[in-house]
């Protein structure tokens, strides 16, 4: 999660050695997106363009000539960067813009040890509750702590949207929470997840994420962290892992988020395209885990919401990363700048890790949605805070599903 200046802690997900995390790998190539908020009901300025890397009939990955050229004019050799390029971050050749997001998947690298490495991103260190109090916008008073409770297993018979996103930063290997959602051009066949701005993109004083994918019901039978040191990649990951091929957040993130003082957070959201690992039986995601939730770009005001059960995978202390939460609980108002739109708040125990984990309330045809995801909470773990999703959120979720429209 993140945190917002000198108390709320960011939440993250950097990999603090306690993730355990199977997985990985084949190869493909992820290259980029494009939103800007004019884009935001159309998800026009495709930038990153429209080829995508396929897998051949060996299993190995094919880059279209395009994405290559392009990957050169960043100074980026595939081959180099599978061999272990990938880990300069140097400010050069972190890439930074919209159109300029690239993640060739490296086969092997994401393997159970390297999963249960990773930590929870610590882009901020919290932000002190006075900087709350001089917000121009609405703030409700500050929720009690709402204990986070354990998800029982198997995850998927409950929760199977759930899971982890696994990705690298210049400070190490680090993890976030996710959510399977419908795909509007896809029905019963979404290849989309739902996370945080933070867990693909630093922000404004950074770029984009490498080595992203994605494990659904991340250790469904909640093995302890003795047992998962031991256990197969099946048992880690029984629905495979699943690699981002393409990306995309809002402008606002890319241009205004920040590891502390709740910077963007207003616009602190992402969508994940993802791929199976190895070309996989040819089914979806969302046939592979057996469901997707849709998203409500038009939730109600907090006070017209009963309850909300937001998901995720806390890693930092007194969590350890291996296992599903839940908190539920009646939404508040939280505004941190009177100019940005009012976000969502409850009381929730999860730590980092948790973030972009998905937020969900029953809508007025009774059925649940995703309304929102974990982007920021206090350092002292008492609360989260999620965005409103309206219409720059639906312009990203748009704009990735008419990319893979036609596919």
């Amino acid at each position: 999660m993140r945190s917002t200046r000198p108390s709320f802690t960011a939440r993250r997900e950097r990999g603090a050695r306690r993730r355990t995390s199977p997985v990985l790998a084949a190869v493909a190539l992820a290259s980029a997106l494009a939103l800007t908020a004019t884009a935001c009901d159309s998800g026009d300025d495709q930038a990153g363009g429209s080829a995508s890397a396929s897998a051949s009939s060996d299993g190995k990955i094919t880059i279209p000539d395009d994405i290559k050229d392009r990957l050169k004019e960043h100074g980026i050799d595939v081959d180099k960067w599978k061999d272990g390029a990938w880990k300069d971050w140097s400010k050069d050749d972190w890439l930074r813009e919209a159109q300029d997001f690239v993640n060739p998947i490296i086969e092997g690298l994401w393997d159970p040890d390297r999963m249960r490495d990773a930590e929870d991103p610590e882009q901020g260190k919290g932000v002190d509750d006075s900087d709350i109090s001089g917000d121009q916008g609405v703030t409700d008073p500050e929720p009690a702590p709402v204990d986070a409770k354990a998800v029982s297993a198997t995850y998927h018979d409950s929760v199977p949207e759930a899971g982890k996103v696994f990705f690298d930063s210049p400070e190490g290997t680090m993890v976030c929470s996710a959510t399977v959602v419908q795909d509007p051009a896809h029905p019963g066949k979404s290849n989309m997840v739902w996370t945080a701005g933070h867990c693909v993109h630093a922000g404004k004083k950074g770029g984009w994420y490498r080595n992203i994918a994605f494990v659904p019901s991340y250790n469904n039978d909640a093995l302890s962290t003795a047992e998962l040191e031991k256990a197969s990649r099946e048992e880690v990951a029984p629905y495979g892992v699943w690699w981002g091929d393409w990306a995309q957040t809002s402008d606002q993130w890319i241009e205004q988020g920040g590891a502390t003082g709740g910077d963007g957070a207003s616009y602190d959201f992402a969508v994940i395209h993802v791929t199976p690992e190895k070309g996989g039986s040819g089914k979806s995601l969302e046939e592979i885990v057996g469901s997707a939730l849709p998203v409500n770009f038009k939730a109600p005001a907090a006070a017209k919401i009963q309850s909300m059960t937001a998901t995720g995978y806390p890693a930092a202390a007194p969590f350890d990363g291996e296992t599903m939460y839940q908190c539920q609980d009646k939404p508040g108002r939280l505004s941190l700048n009177a100019s940005d739109p009012t976000m969502y708040r409850i009381g929730c125990t999860m730590t980092g890790g948790s973030s972009g984990g998905g937020w969900v309330a029953t809508g007025s045809d009774g059925k649940p949605a995703l309304v929102s995801n974990t982007s920021i909470g206090p350092v002292t773990a008492g609360w989260l805070a999620g965005p409103r999703l309206g219409d720059v959120a639906k312009g990203v979720y748009d704009s990735v599903s008419e990319k893979f429209a036609g596919q």
